[in-house]
């Protein structure tokens, strides 16, 4: 078998393979004479039908199962003997068939080549940040109101109360769809609902009647309401005050903590895990730092389409997982016609960039997963855990749960070689401001 190799891109390459004609007449003929043994045609009894009639019928099938074969045998030995390194199936171009040899073409996509660039160049902010004492107070007046309870009040509604009430919305005196309820419950300063509705409830108290006027934004949801003035009639018939509880006994026992423990342990637990929260958060921070910084050195780094498209396929299912979340297990209905691959096509793009990043950093620093590494983070990840052992158990022992959190140690150490060979700047930010951008990332 003779095999070149043309570059078509970066990321592909045309295969042109030849196979010596006796290769095919050799199969070709063990499989005629295979299939002469039980063809069946008029006027002959099977096995009995003379090979001229035999050739005749099914020749040209069987020449095509065999060119097939040979095809499928040779192609990825073609491959192996050029050492392409391929993604996904080659695909057939031509194929031609003459008495002296079998010739082709297959296109094959391939991982980019190149080499990483500006690692002594990249410019990163780390984060540092710590877990203050007003940080553990504000906390656990959050777990407070967490379990708050409202009670009745003959005052005035403030910003914190929550209010029961009817509207009817109307727009030049005519009433709208989804502009009138019943008993609707609203904590004022909660911003549910649009700009100046909660404002106008401020200072009623229960059983007073108002008319507000407000006006619905620009990115409202409803594009018919986008922009248009309302006036809601409203009719306020409870006013609660929230009321906290106690940080009593019944309090703590919701923490397993016991009254002779107290509230210091409850601060230290709430401290702990908080502090465990900024770890974790400093170094998400700084990994998208890194690998921003990565990407923006290396623009020129080609995607293959295969890879793309396989990308964009998991991140349209992680989409519609999301959904079915929310629709209490149902997958929607969607076809990629409401889901389409310009959807998802930006962030794939970048998601399969990294990953080729990545990747060849692991490759040029000859970076191997670190198992104290793996073990420590196994058991930090166990701590909040109600039964830390059990959790350790679980996923060092189980091999796709281990293989998942080596994936990430190893993306750990990418980033501590990064940070190693760039520019580094450190910037305090407060747990609150960390936590924050934290909750922006994840939702972008």
């Amino acid at each position: 078998m003779q095999v070149t190799t043309e570059a078509v891109s970066g990321v592909t390459r045309r295969l042109n393979v030849t196979v010596p004609s006796d290769k095919l007449k050799t199969q070709f003929e063990a499989r005629i004479k295979r299939v002469a043994k039980t063809a069946k045609i008029n006027g002959f009894r099977p096995g009995k039908v003379p090979m001229s009639k035999i050739r005749a019928e099914y020749g040209y099938s069987v020449q095509q199962d065999v060119v097939n074969e040979l095809i499928r045998e040779s192609v990825f030995q073609a491959i192996q003997q050029e050492k392409i390194n391929a993604i996904g199936v080659p695909t057939i171009e031509s194929v031609d068939v003459n008495d002296t040899e079998m010739n082709y073409k297959a296109v094959v996509e391939v991982y980019p080549e190149f080499a990483v660039q500006g690692l002594k160049d990249l410019a990163i902010e780390r984060k540092t940040s710590s877990v203050g004492d007003a940080d553990v107070d504000t906390m656990i007046e959050n777990l407070r109101k967490q379990r708050q309870q409202f009670v009745a009040s003959d005052a005035a509604a403030a910003n914190g109360d929550q209010v029961t009430f009817d509207f009817e919305g109307s727009i030049d005196g005519e009433k709208f769809d989804g502009g009138t309820a019943q008993d609707f419950k609203l904590v004022l300063g909660s911003n549910r609902m649009i700009p100046g509705f909660e404002d106008g409830i401020v200072g009623m108290k229960a059983g007073d009647e108002k008319t507000i006027d407000v006006t619905f934004p620009e990115d409202y949801q409803a594009k018919e309401l986008a922009v248009k003035k309302a006036q809601f009639k409203i009719t306020a018939k409870a006013v609660e005050t929230a009321q906290l509880p106690e940080i009593d006994e019944e309090f703590l026992k919701v923490f397993s903590i016991t009254a002779e423990e107290g509230v210091d342990k409850l601060k230290a637990d709430v401290r702990r895990n908080m502090e465990r929260e900024v770890k974790n958060g400093l170094r998400n921070q700084v990994k998208q730092a890194a690998f921003d910084a990565l990407l923006a050195a290396n623009p020129d780094v080609e995607v293959p389409p295969t890879l793309l498209k396989e990308e964009i396929e998991r991140q349209r299912q992680g989409m519609l997982q999301q959904f079915a979340q929310q629709f209490g297990g149902q997958m929607p209905n969607f076809d990629n016609s409401m889901l389409p691959d310009e959807l998802f096509r930006e962030k794939a793009e970048r998601s399969v960039k990294l990953g080729l990043l990545v990747g060849k950093v692991i490759d040029e620093a000859n970076l191997s997963v670190d198992q104290d590494r793996v073990k420590a983070l196994i058991e930090d990840m166990a701590q909040s855990y109600e039964d830390p052992a059990e959790v350790i158990d679980y996923f060092s022992n189980d091999k796709q749960q281990r293989a998942q959190v080596e994936a990430v140690t190893l993306e750990d150490q990418v980033v501590d070689h990064l940070l190693d060979n760039a520019k580094v700047t450190d910037s305090e930010v407060s747990y609150q401001d960390l936590l924050a951008a934290q909750q922006q990332a994840r939702m972008g």
